[in-house]
């Protein structure tokens, strides 16, 4: 029985990225990221459960990226359109609007990317370009500025031209031959530095700035990648 907890657990991360989808297609905005948060709950649980039960399958493994596409794919695509439409018509979408198309060029990344992951030896440990619940976290963030910050300046970050900006950026990067680090932590501090740190700083900013999170989570994540990776290029060459 306890070979089958994990995938249960795969199928709830699917079940919730579906509710968290007719969420948004609907309006009911402030549940639907009550069903993301639930989704990314059961995808850090499922891989936890299954290391810790010793159960870790291929079924579960391609089961965890199918599960992926609905979550953090299909679900910022949504996102992202009804943002767009959001900027253009005055309210969220309640029809059919292909200004919002371009939304889904991030969908059709994620399935790229999840498609890759599965045969790619290199990411067992990191990752090589931006992981799907990333792109995911950094389009909730925007959505949390959507619902909360309407008379901030901060709600600028929502002009049309930097919502195809992001599309464009995170779809890039889901497929770009860039190492970016996972919190997995192995070891001890020695080897495990920058993840503690980072980790550190996001619990900060959770406590201080809870609404803003997930946009600054994201962005320093990017950031720090790509620092990493040039800086340890540069020592290389």
């Amino acid at each position: 029985m306890q070979t089958h907890i994990p995938n249960i657990i795969t199928l709830l991360n699917l079940l919730f990225g579906v509710f968290a989808s007719l969420s948004l297609l609907y309006g009911s905005l402030e549940l639907a990221l009550l069903w993301i948060g639930l989704a990314a709950l059961a995808d850090f649980l499922d891989g936890f459960v299954a290391r810790w039960l010793n159960v870790q399958s291929p079924l579960g493994k391609e089961l965890d990226s199918l599960a992926d596409m609905v979550s953090f794919g299909f679900v910022p695509g949504i996102i992202f359109y009804g943002l767009i439409v959001q900027n253009q018509t005055g309210s969220w979408p309640d029809a059919w609007h292909w200004i919002g198309m371009p939304a889904f060029a991030i969908t059709l990344s994620a399935g790229l990317r999840l498609g890759r992951f599965n045969i790619d030896i290199r990411q067992n440990t990191d990752f090589i370009g931006l992981p799907t619940p990333a792109c995911t976290l950094f389009a909730v963030g925007l959505l949390l500025i959507h619902l909360f910050y309407k008379e901030s300046v901060l709600h600028n970050l929502l002009d049309i031209k930097l919502l195809i900006v992001y599309i464009i950026g995170l779809s890039l990067l889901m497929q770009a031959n860039l190492p970016m680090f996972s919190l997995k932590i192995k070891g001890g501090w020695k080897n495990n530095q920058l993840k503690i740190i980072f980790a550190v700083f996001c619990a900060i900013v959770l406590i201080w700035q809870p609404k803003l999170a997930p946009l600054t989570w994201i962005t320093s994540y990017i950031l720090l990648s790509l620092f990493t990776h040039f800086y340890t290029s540069k020592k290389i060459i």
